[in-house]
């Protein structure tokens, strides 16, 4: 199931690929093997194409419910509109509130935690940077301390540069911990949780509020990749992307082919 899933993969040794080894073991067996997927890897389409596979499709959803519409937003008009630090488009606003209205439930995916992508010296330019990864630490303010998302590397979140010591520190983009905030600003009757890894740590955490947006005590549900499948609430009628070009930056030859996986996915939580 979900062939396409990079969790498969083996990356310490002994190196190996689960998806692959089931194909091999099923023709050395003579079994049938079934890879399922929304959106098969790039491998497993090729085989398809080239003959190697057979191809079965399911033409229509479960009880033959309609595909979401899709609206793609231009964010270069709702900077020039509402000024650089706008993380929400007016139309995924209008739709939250729609929604909201209708006591109806949301999901707003976006696949960076933390508050802040970066901080930024604007006296003289540097970031705060992991000395292990050199990588910029993503700030989060809940804990109030930056780290690497790459070695778990924190400091304090610092109130001088480090480089030059100057007071002029900033916060540049924005992660799950700075939407939950925009969300609750714009929307403070709502009940609103937040589903990343820093959320999940604790024991039952994931359950816990998944439990919660099931039930219907929770309005909007604000997550990382983890909200994105293999989930069925049935009252969700929206689901928001925010930043979905952010995959696309990642140092990955399957940067495009993940992206497209993760947005097909997370829109089919939609109906």
């Amino acid at each position: 199931d979900e062939e396409h899933d990079s969790s498969f993969k083996q990356e310490e040794s002994p190196r190996y690929h689960a998806r692959d080894v089931a194909v091999v073991r099923g023709r050395e067996e003579g079994a049938l093997v079934v890879l399922g997927s929304a959106t098969p890897s790039v491998e497993t389409f090729f085989n398809v194409r080239s003959g190697r596979y057979r191809h079965v499709t399911m033409a229509s959803r479960v009880y033959n419910r309609p595909l979401p519409k899709v609206r793609v937003v231009d964010m270069r008009k709702e900077v020039a509109a509402e000024g650089p630090d706008v993380v929400m488009s007016r139309a995924l606003r209008e739709a939250l509130a729609n929604v909201l209205d209708r006591n109806e439930q949301a999901l707003l995916l976006l696949n960076r935690r933390g508050f802040a992508a970066s901080v930024l010296c604007r006296q003289c330019g540097r970031t705060l940077d992991c000395p292990n990864c050199s990588l910029a630490l993503t700030f989060h303010r809940a804990t109030n301390r930056a780290r690497c998302h790459y070695c778990n590397y924190s400091v304090p979140g610092p109130k001088v540069c480090g480089n030059c010591a100057g007071p002029y520190l900033d916060t540049v983009g924005f992660g799950t911990e700075r939407v939950e905030i925009e969300v609750s600003n714009h929307f403070s009757s709502a009940s609103i949780a937040r589903l990343d890894r820093d959320s999940a740590k604790r024991r039952g955490g994931i359950s816990s509020v998944l439990d919660r947006f099931a039930r219907g005590d929770v309005d909007v549900l604000i997550g990382t990749q983890m909200i994105a499948k293999g989930h069925d609430f049935r009252n969700v009628t929206l689901v928001g992307v925010i930043s979905g070009d952010v995959g696309l930056t990642q140092p990955d030859f399957r940067a495009a082919e993940r992206t497209f996986q993760l947005l097909t996915q997370v829109a089919g939580r939609a109906g």
